[in-house]
Parts: structure tokens; sequence; C-alpha cells
């Protein structure tokens, strides 16, 4: 999945923000260093060649020159690319030029004696306008000025130009900088996500049960010292979880092996203390008592040693389903029929045919009802209905409810609610069971549930759902 913002972005939009600011910025300054250079020497060119051709007008021939001789002075400083003028006092020379270049300000700094000059846009037309005042020789070698301002104004079309041209390449050299960081970034984060892209799917295997899989360690950067702490951690995780299912599988076996060895001792014990249960009134009073709690410890290790035979068969992906198409709603009476709980109120069965295991169904709704009797208080009522793919049983107490310190742990092996109910006799795998009961039943992605909450009106409920055409397979059902 490509990301938007992610890092193939960043790090392009990185790249090219450094290689345009680095670009503008170089070629910004060699612009303006440029420029200033072609406008300089263009300025003190023309300014030399004035001055030149001003040393040619000396001495003055007439200290008070009419427009005559001012136009003279201008025909000696103009040339192919300049227009000239020349002013003294009021009169000015009648050659063509454009007067309003020359502003008051620049007259008033040629009169003080300065030569100046200045660059002007008129029109949209790049200008240089330079004046110098003309001086007269004093016998004692000083100088005045003569009251002559001569003014020279040409066109720096050609140097705009040439600084036309500059920037356009400066342009230039910025776009190629653009794409040749665009180019490198792509090589870059290439080099960079593909390492990566590698960790992140050697983590989804990872995450999907491929304990095995390795990185391709190249070099000795950063990120090769993250492949190889990723291979390390894989390995050590590898090494740890072969260890727990190691030990897992030897719990597993242990817990069916001792059942499995119970079950032939307590067959032959049974019916003796059965018989001492039947004799139990004709006994005394203490041996009475003891025959009757040892026959009912009998019975309840012989119902905790049958749960576990049936767990170790759930944790060995033994236990199977024998499905039938039967009508759900004569299940649950038979559950109940049997057991002779005619107190427990069948509200609303409706009449729901499935594709299920029917002893398994009756497993999780007589451990559900029996619960409710024993832990819960009157009535205790069973609802069943339907949909066109499920099956749902509902068990409902008026009892206190579960409390929510135990709602998550009420599903857990060997886990007993003491604080939120009475003390069980059980063996804490009830439940447990039902839920993998409910679990065997699967149709596709549909796989049976079972899950417990309390009832706004008060008392426990737990809701059975099966899927209405569930099938059969697994080990051999024993």
């Amino acid at each position: 999945m490509i990301r938007w913002w992610g890092l193939r972005t960043r790090l392009l939009v990185a790249f090219a923000m450094l290689s345009v600011v680095t670009a503008a910025a170089v070629a910004g300054a060699d612009y303006v260093q440029a420029r200033n250079l072609v406008l300089q020497q263009s300025q003190d060119a023309s300014v030399r060649a004035m001055t030149t051709r001003l040393e040619t007008l000396f001495p003055l021939r007439d200290p008070a020159p009419g427009p005559v001789e001012l136009d003279e002075i201008a025909d000696v400083v103009r040339d192919r690319d300049t227009a000239a003028v020349a002013f003294f006092g009021a009169a000015r020379s009648t050659a063509h030029f454009p007067v309003e270049v020359v502003t008051p300000e620049l007259r008033q700094e040629v009169g003080r004696g300065h030569l100046v000059w200045q660059r002007v846009r008129p029109h949209g037309v790049p200008l240089l306008v330079i004046g110098a005042p003309l001086v007269t020789v004093q016998p004692d070698g000083s100088t005045r000025p003569s009251g002559i301002e001569v003014y020279t104004v040409r066109d720096l079309l050609a140097e705009q130009e040439s600084i036309t041209e500059l920037a356009t390449r400066s342009w230039l050299i910025g776009g190629a900088a653009l794409v040749l960081a665009v180019v490198l970034a792509l090589v870059a984060a290439r080099g960079v996500l593909r390492p990566v892209h590698e960790l992140s799917a050697a983590a989804r295997r990872m995450g999907r049960g491929d304990l095995g899989v390795r990185m391709s360690v190249r070099g000795n950067d950063e990120l090769a010292e993250v492949a190889r702490t990723f291979n390390d951690t894989a390995a050590e995780l590898e090494r740890h979880v072969a260890q727990l299912r190691a030990m897992k599988a030897d719990a597993q076996r242990f817990v069916a092996d001792v059942s499995h060895e119970l079950r032939t001792p307590l067959a032959a014990v049974t019916p003796v203390t059965d018989m001492l249960d039947e004799d139990a009134d004709r006994l005394p009073d203490d041996l009475g008592a003891a025959a009757r709690l040892v026959s009912q410890e009998i019975h309840n290790l012989g119902r905790l040693v049958n749960d576990l035979i049936e767990i170790s068969r759930f944790d060995s992906g033994t236990a199977a389903l024998s499905v039938d198409e039967v009508d759900l709603a004569d299940v649950v009476r038979a559950t109940l029929r049997t057991r002779g709980w005619v107190d427990v109120v069948e509200a609303d069965l409706e009449a729901v045919t499935a594709v299920v295991d029917p002893r398994r169904v009756d497993v999780v709704v007589a451990n559900l009802v029996g619960n409710a009797l024993r832990h819960g208080a009157a009535p205790v009522s069973v609802r069943l209905h339907g949909d066109q793919d499920w099956a749902t049983v509902e068990v409902r107490d008026h009892g206190p409810g579960l409390d929510p310190d135990v709602l998550p742990h009420v599903f857990s092996r060997f886990y007993k609610a003491d604080t939120a109910r009475t003390r069980s006799e059980g063996s804490g795998l009830g439940l447990a069971i039902a839920r993998e009961n409910a679990a065997l039943h699967r149709d596709g992605d549909r796989r049976g549930d079972l899950t417990a909450d309390n009832h706004p009106e008060g008392g426990a409920v737990f809701t059975l759902r099966l899927p209405r055409r569930a099938r059969g397979g697994g080990g051999e059902d024993a």
C-alpha cells in the first residue's frame, strides 16, 4: 500500500526543497552579482567615454556659450549610441534629447560640480543618464564651475538582454538541479525503503506465525544493524516459542495420560462407593457421613477426569462434530426434561431447524442452565430464536449477576468466581468446555461462540450462537 505522505514522498519533497533552495540561493547570488557587474562595466565605460570627450573641449572658447556653442559641445559628447544635451543656465542645445530623464535632483548634483549618473526606466526602457559639469582652470591652478552642464543618455537594452539570458540560464540550471535532486531522492528512497519494506514484510510473516523468517543483511550501516537485530530477535523468539510449544505438548500429554490412567481405578471404585452410599443410612452416623462424603468426592473426581479428557481432545484437535439436522427447540426441551428441570421457563422457543451436533448442544445448554440454577436465582429462562444464518440460545437467571471483574474470566479454565457467586463444587472447566463445543460448529467464516453478560434488569445472561449449517470434521470423537 502506497501512502500519500509516506517516507518516499517525504524524501522527494526534502530533496526537492533542498535543491530548489540551494539552486535559488546560488543562482540568485550569481545573478545579482553578474547583473551588477554588467551594469557597472557598462556604466564605467560610458563615464570614461564621456570624460574623454569632455577633455577635448578644454580650454573653453566661450565662458558664456549660446545655443550654437552648446550644440557644438553636445556634438562632441554624442556618439552613435548616445544622445547628449548641454545646458548653460536657461539655454540648452537644440539637438533631440529626452529632457524628461534629466531630473531636478540630477541637475542639482551636477550644479554642485559632481559627476553623477543614474539608471532610469521611462516607458519600460532601461536608460543610463550621466551628468557632468564643465569647469574652468584659474591662473593659480584652481578650478571653478563654468555653469555648463552636459548630459548623455544611452539605452541599456543590450545589457538587459544579457541579464535576461543570464536569468534564463539560472532558471535552467535550477530546473536541472531539481531534476537531479528528484533522481537522487528516488535512488536514496529506494536504497532506504527496500530494507524497510523487507522488514515490514518479514514482520507480517512473523505475525502470521512464520517464525523462521529472516532478513538479508547488506552492508554495515544502521539499516543493516536493524536487519541483524530483527534476525536475532526472530531466532530468540523461535527458540522460546519452540520451548513453549514443547512444554504445552508435554502438559497436554500429561493431562491426557493421567486422565486416562485415572479412569480405570475410578471405574473400579465407583460401584463400591455407590453401594456404600446406598447403605449409608444403615451405618452409624459418623460412618454414614463418611461413606456419603467418599461417594460424593469419587463422583466429583469422575466428573473432573471426564472434563480433563474432553479438554485434552480440544487441545489435541481430535474433537469432532457428529452433525445432524434437528429442531433446536426439541433439543433444548429434551435437555431440560432429561435432567428434570421442570421449573425452567421455556420462553419463546422458536422452531429453528439447524445442522448441528445435538450431543454437544445438549452439553452446552445443560451447563448453562445448571450454572444458572446453582448460582443464580429463579426464575431461570431459556429463549431460542434464529435468522437466516444463525441460531441463538439465551439462558438468563435473576440472581445478582456477574461482577464486572469476573466477566472477562468466566470462560477461563479452572476459574471460579467465588466473590461473585456461591462456592462451586465443579471443576471450573464447564464453561470452558461449553465454549469449545460452541466453537467447533463452523460454516465457512462463521464460527459458533458463547458469551456472557449482565441483563439490564438484573441477572446473568449467557448467549450461545451457532451457525445453522455447521460442518463436521476434525479427529475422532470418543
